[in-house]
């Protein structure tokens, strides 16, 4: 991104703390979040994003509403939770998903419609968006993803530390999680595969070297905007 923030190799430590602030706010999101996670998701997308320019320049401007993909199958064999058409400039998502992934990924989706093709930084930009909201299922999705992206990274490095944070949880964010992996679970096949090859393809079209394999590097701009909090209360006067 073109923002300001300092992306740089960092110490374990700082991974362990950026994913127990993380954790958290999970858990303090998790306890204010409605039963209705389908309550104008494409509006407030819209807005958070709108909201998240006045802060980025680069954000600035007015966003159209996502929709949900009206065959949401599509995206699903595919392995896709959402996806840009620069033909038609539409964010789509994947309506079939666990409802927690449908804010960040709305949000993700909008991000590519100011030219940040790159899935990591619109992860980033999605993630922050969510924060900032101010709607509690917005600044859930938003944490709990960061928790999933920060988490992953974690326990590839030390996955006692990460088991240790996880099992900390609330019992309806570990549900949220592991429903999540029964969806993508049951979606898991040759046409998957495919898409993944294609998505690749794709990512190194657009200057993304690494394919698939950058989506981790959003780890290092939420490490950044970690830094540049300087505490853990990043976002969370935003949640009512």
């Amino acid at each position: 991104m073109k923002a300001g923030f300092e992306v740089r190799e960092s110490s374990l430590d700082e991974l362990k703390e950026l994913c127990a602030c993380l954790a958290k706010q999970v858990a303090r999101a998790d306890g204010a979040r409605s039963e209705d996670w389908y309550g104008d998701v494409p509006g407030k997308a819209a807005a958070a994003m709108e909201k998240l320019g006045e802060t980025y320049p680069e954000l600035d401007g007015f966003y159209p509403r996502p929709k949900a993909l009206a065959v949401s199958e599509i995206l699903s064999v595919q392995q896709l939770s959402g996806i840009y058409s620069p033909f038609t400039v539409e964010a789509n998502y994947n309506g079939d998903m666990t409802p927690y992934n449908i804010p960040h990924t709305a949000c993700h989706e909008l991000s590519h419609l100011r030219g940040f093709m790159r899935e990591d930084e619109a992860n980033f930009i999605g993630y922050l968006a969510c924060i900032g909201s101010g709607d509690a299922d917005f600044v859930y999705s938003g944490y709990l993803l960061g928790f999933i992206y920060a988490g992953n990274a974690l326990a590839a490095r030390d996955y006692r530390a990460y088991a240790d944070l996880y099992y900390e949880l609330p019992e309806a964010v570990q549900e949220d999680l592991l429903q999540n992996y029964i969806f993508w679970e049951a979606w898991d096949g040759a046409v998957a595969e495919a898409a993944n090859k294609m998505n690749d393809t794709y990512l190194k079209i657009n200057d993304q070297k690494d394919g698939v394999e950058s989506y981790g590097r959003v780890v290092d701009l939420m490490l950044s905007h970690f830094r540049a909090q300087k505490s853990c209360n990043i976002g969370s006067q935003m949640l009512k």
